[in-house]
């Protein structure tokens, strides 16, 4: 009874596959004993059975009998159509579920790799960040994944991916995002405080990815970098670009530009072979400017950016490794780069 209840009052898949082959054996054995031995082998019997069952009917085959046409008229044709509907009808559930699963983010990406993960919604500066990863037309193609613990739907199901939690401080929800096998993250959440703490639950997963968070307040920066040197972290700069516009006029509209990958020229970065030879900035900045149209702007030994040197001297040894940080029309991929050359 127990079994009963939990699979045919509740119509679960193998309640309703066992009564549709039931259905379908029985109907069989009916035509066997009416002598409709025209319908009775397996290809001519399946074809039958779902013509009948889905009301198509093509007329090429039927039972020839009396009693065959009865018992298909009373049985087979009503069975079928009422069994076979209820499987296409809980198939359709099925997908619907999945569907919104995922638009309200309760699926599971731990599966995922290589993928960009942003931490955190604000209704104005999320949609632009997605603008801008998506505008970098020959950017890697890399999944993007957006978490929130935010009351919402996925706000772009075309684009990105979607996860909603309760914390995105909790180590379940990190761990749904693929965390491990992540290329990127970004943090940018409402607080300095939620920020930080949410850094340090990323890292705690001893993640290979890049993250970059963003701050309000320098003090929280300097916190992040004595325990995580490893992340690339940001505050607001809006002082120094007002103060810079108003000392050389023009100044916002450059940093706009340099940042944004939707108008003309922005800037990009590209780190050095590990097989290269080395070579001298000034050398690499000839030859990006002769070969690719793109300003060599500086290097950094580390990822993170904190050991830039911006427009070094020309003498200055490129090595292997380094990242060299360029403007351009548009993405340098390292493979298009004649490194022999240089």
């Amino acid at each position: 009874m127990r079994f009963f209840h939990n699979q045919f009052l509740k119509l679960s898949w193998l309640a309703l596959l066992l009564v549709l082959l039931g259905h379908f054996a029985f109907s069989w054995s009916l035509m066997w004993l009416a002598g409709e031995v025209d319908l009775l082998s397996p290809a001519q019997w399946l074809y039958f059975y779902v013509t009948t069952s889905t009301t198509v009917g093509y007329g090429d085959l039927s039972p020839g009998s009396e009693l065959g046409r009865v018992l298909a008229a009373l049985f087979i044709l009503p069975g079928g159509v009422v069994f076979l509907a209820a499987v296409l009808g809980k198939l359709s559930s099925f997908f619907i579920t999945v569907w919104r699963k995922g638009m309200q983010g309760r699926g599971d990406f731990s599966g995922l790799e290589n993928h960009i993960v942003i931490f955190g919604w604000h209704r104005n500066q999320t949609p632009k960040m997605i603008e801008l990863i998506f505008g970098d037309t020959r950017r890697e193609n890399r999944k993007v994944l957006l978490c929130t613990s935010q009351e919402m739907e996925n706000p772009f199901p075309e684009q990105v991916l979607f996860i909603r939690g309760e914390s995105l401080n909790d180590p379940a929800l990190i761990q749904r995002t693929g965390i491990e096998n992540a290329a990127r993250v970004i943090v940018f959440r409402d607080t300095d405080d939620q920020t930080l703490a949410t850094c340090l639950t990323i890292a705690a997963t001893r993640t290979k990815a890049h993250i970059v968070a963003w701050f309000e307040s320098d003090q929280m920066v300097n916190l992040l970098h004595s325990h995580c040197p490893q992340i690339e972290c940001h505050s607001n700069i809006s002082m120094e670009l007002l103060v810079r516009s108003a000392q050389d006029p023009g100044s916002s509209r450059l940093q706009q530009q340099l940042l944004s990958t939707l108008i003309g020229p922005t800037q990009y970065s590209v780190r050095v072979p590990e097989n290269f030879a080395g070579t001298t900035f000034g050398r690499l900045l000839e030859f990006f400017k002769v070969n690719h149209e793109a300003i060599a702007l500086g290097v950094a030994d580390s990822a993170t950016g904190n050991d830039l040197r911006l427009n070094p001297g020309s003498a200055e040894i490129v090595n292997a490794g380094q990242v060299i940080y360029y403007m351009s029309a548009q993405r340098i991929h390292r493979n298009e780069i004649q490194w022999e050359q240089l």
